[in-house]
């Protein structure tokens, strides 16, 4: 059993904490809780802006910190505020753009910002995006702020579409994705969820070993990689299955709770 006085819990969202509808159960709500009681951080980790976290912040636990935009953003939950950003050179964004507009015809480009999201004109924003979204051409709409970078293709198939956008771009940018379709997750080079973890988890002082990661998509793999004791769950993409040192139950049957509560012998 870990010890409880120097471990750390470090969870993706969707696909693995949350069920299919996006809810956080009742039961890991209660497992959580108990965590927190035994000074067990548990930490959300994940590509999500701020903006879709609204609903989810009670249930991060004591502590009051989440990784957000895949490592781009450190938030401090208890004063709402961004606690640390690690943004994309205009320039460099403004040069990938350029780049996969040449190499991937057909591409079009969102900014995910530490204030906010703003798409290009032909760019298509999942369901329940903002109504006031900033719109232009991607040399308009970039700024300093920008945590994210997001490709989108409307034709071309997930996997074919990040790999042509790693070979372009993986030297300027860090590529990723954990969505159905082809869009194409991009932070500053070096910037993964695995690397601002590693910095958060020195800053409270936790050892890599003592970090228990779960995940589900490639966005998760450096994660998994890097913590002491990694799960993926069982409805994991293939690709992180293959990684992982042991398997999780569903999301959709709370394999996050269920192996918490048995590693740390919970009486929930």
């Amino acid at each position: 059993m870990p010890n409880p006085g120097s471990a750390l819990v470090a969870t993706d969202l969707d696909g693995t904490l949350l069920h299919t509808d996006g809810t956080v159960t009742a039961y890991t709500r209660s497992v959580l809780e108990a965590l927190d009681a035994h000074g067990v951080p548990v930490v959300f980790v994940t590509g999500r802006p701020i903006r879709w976290m609204d609903s989810l912040w009670d249930a991060v636990g004591g502590h009051g910190l989440a990784i957000c935009s895949n490592g781009g953003i450190v938030y401090d939950v208890a004063r709402h505020e961004v606690r640390n950003a690690l943004t994309i050179d205009p320039d460099v964004c403004v040069q990938v753009g350029r780049i996969l507009r040449k190499a991937i015809p057909g591409t079009t480009f969102a900014l995910e910002k530490t204030g906010g999201f703003a798409i290009e004109d032909t760019f298509r924003p999942r369901a329940g995006a903002p109504l006031d979204i900033h719109t232009g051409s991607l040399e308009e709409i970039v700024d300093g702020s920008v945590v994210k970078l997001l490709a989108h293709h409307h034709e071309l198939a997930p996997e074919a579409f990040w790999h042509l956008v790693e070979e372009n771009v993986g030297s300027l940018v860090t590529t990723t994705w954990s969505s159905v379709g082809a869009l194409v997750e991009m932070s500053g080079a070096g910037v993964t969820k695995a690397s601002t973890l590693a910095r958060l988890a020195s800053e409270l002082g936790v050892a890599q070993a003592d970090v228990i990661a779960f995940g589900d998509m490639p966005n998760d793999i450096d994660m998994l990689l890097w913590a002491g004791r990694d799960y993926a769950m069982t409805n994991a993409h293939p690709s992180v299955r293959r990684i992982a040192s042991a398997l999780a139950p569903p999301n959709d049957e709370d394999g996050v709770a269920v192996t918490l509560a048995g590693l740390f012998d919970l009486p929930v």
